[in-house]
């Protein structure tokens, strides 16, 4: 689920960058830093604006200054119990692993339909009902999240397709509305920016 955050950081500058812009270079430190990153259980997806830069405080030892920002960030927390999209990585006897966007998650075949058995025979290596459904490398899942692991830097997750409107989405229904937050999310891994980012939620938000 998504939050706008309040939330602080400390950002050094190097004296080198010391001048009238400092404010400016200390927010854009702040985005490259923190944009994308894991911050415990919640993973920041991008920086909306700036309301509170401290003076600079020079480090003994270093010369380095360090400020103290707040800032207003898009936030993505993934709570169990949550239905999101997700994109299927690799495969295996054991279940597969899928990716929504920065989240990596895991589905046991143990949390799969009955009907849905590994095929080793198949090249690429999936799941299937030997009818419709055909989860492989590249598939569009729908997931539910049933286990969360915060690690250092990482969120990592347990997922189950055993349920009502789970499991495999056909490739005419694989952008709804959850699947586009994720490609947001995917395209801020590439390096798109928090005003692109911004403009294309309060677009999906009109959906």
């Amino acid at each position: 689920m998504f939050f706008l955050h309040n939330l602080e950081r400390r950002v050094t500058l190097h004296p080198s960058y010391f001048g009238r812009n400092m404010h400016e270079l200390v927010t854009t430190k702040l985005v490259k830093d923190v944009e994308g990153t894991c911050a415990g259980d919640y993973y920041i997806i991008a920086i909306m604006d700036t309301f509170d830069v401290s003076e600079g405080r020079i480090l003994p030892g270093s010369g380095l200054a360090e400020f103290t920002v707040g800032y207003r960030a898009v936030v993505w927390r993934p709570f169990k119990g949550e239905v999101i999209d997700a994109i299927t990585q690799t495969v295996n006897p054991h279940g597969f692993f899928a990716q929504a966007g920065p989240l990596r998650l895991f589905v046991s075949s143990h949390l799969m339909p009955d009907e849905i058995q590994y095929d080793a025979s198949a090249t690429p290596a999936q799941f299937t009902n030997n009818a419709d459904i055909v989860i492989e490398q590249g598939t569009h899942v729908r997931v539910k999240i049933i286990g969360l692991r915060t690690e250092v830097g990482e969120m990592w997750a347990i997922g189950s397709i055993n349920g009502d409107f789970l499991g495999y989405v056909a490739p005419n229904h694989a952008l709804s509305r959850a699947a586009l937050l994720i490609m947001l999310l995917l395209q801020l891994s590439a390096g798109v920016g928090s005003r692109q980012i911004a403009m294309a939620l309060q677009l999906w938000a009109k959906t």
